[in-house]
């Protein structure tokens, strides 16, 4: 493992199903890194294990063997209440569908995961003022979600993940239910946070134009890491061509 990562993942293994009856084989033993400031792309067909790789990673699952060290800490021995504690204070998830809650304002959503660690109300405030002043988000806070529009939520739903100031933040295709402007904005929203405050990113994603944002791209093919590319210098432009032409011959 290096020591420097955010992340390690060693021989990462995901069964499903039981012993003696049929089993499938979702991951076959992932090894890759992710280091401080970094924003990795993880790319493959539907099928091919990345939902899952990030499942395991961000905590919501369990694999059936290897290990998974984020910030120093094996998550994989962590239990119970020990998972949730972790989570909320190390952990950055963004959705696809957003995943807010509607029956809450806009302020309520981003202060959740700080309520849930018992922060006081004041301290709050200045979090979530915070986050939704550097996402220019403010004006939104006291509406609901289903008085914005959909770029709007997911940048509310970007601050929600932001707000504790978590060690890695994880996108599972985030701009899949975006219009093409809201979904660039989103993705220089995500690389801003990653340049200026040296946040790593990893997201999942199927979409070569978001993934041309990254500085590596993981592409995982039946369970394992078949290719990684990397930025380097070339400018996005050029980096979404290589990652078309990969595309073409990995899939």
């Amino acid at each position: 493992m290096n020591a420097n990562a955010v992340v390690s993942v060693r021989d990462l293994h995901k069964t499903y199903g039981k012993a003696g009856e049929k089993q499938y084989e979702a991951l076959k033993g992932i090894d890759f890194d992710v280091q401080p400031g970094e924003f990795v792309g993880i790319m493959g067909a539907s099928g091919s294990g990345k939902s899952t790789l990030l499942n395991i990673l961000a905590t919501l699952d369990q694999p059936t063997s290897g290990k998974v060290t984020i910030d120093q800490q094996d998550v994989t021995t962590l239990k119970g209440n020990q998972i949730a504690d972790f989570r909320a204070k190390k952990v950055g998830f963004i959705f696809q569908d957003f995943n807010l809650l509607e029956n809450l304002t806009n302020y309520e959503n981003i202060a959740l995961p700080l309520s849930l660690q018992n922060m006081a109300s004041s301290k709050i405030k200045m979090a979530v003022d915070a986050v939704a002043s550097q996402l220019s988000i403010a004006e939104t806070l006291p509406k609901y979600p289903t008085e914005i529009s959909g770029g709007q939520k997911q940048r509310v739903a970007a601050a929600r993940a932001l707000v504790a100031q978590p060690t890695i933040l994880f996108g599972d295709e985030p701009t899949g239910a975006l219009d093409s402007n809201s979904a660039r904005d989103l993705l220089e929203m995500l690389t801003s946070v990653n340049h200026e405050q040296r946040v790593p990113v990893l997201l999942v994603t199927h979409d070569s134009f978001s993934a041309s944002y990254c500085q590596r791209i993981l592409f995982i093919k039946d369970g394992k890491i078949g290719q990684t590319l990397h930025r380097e210098g070339r400018t996005q432009q050029a980096f979404y061509q290589e990652i078309l032409d990969a595309l073409g011959t990995f899939n």
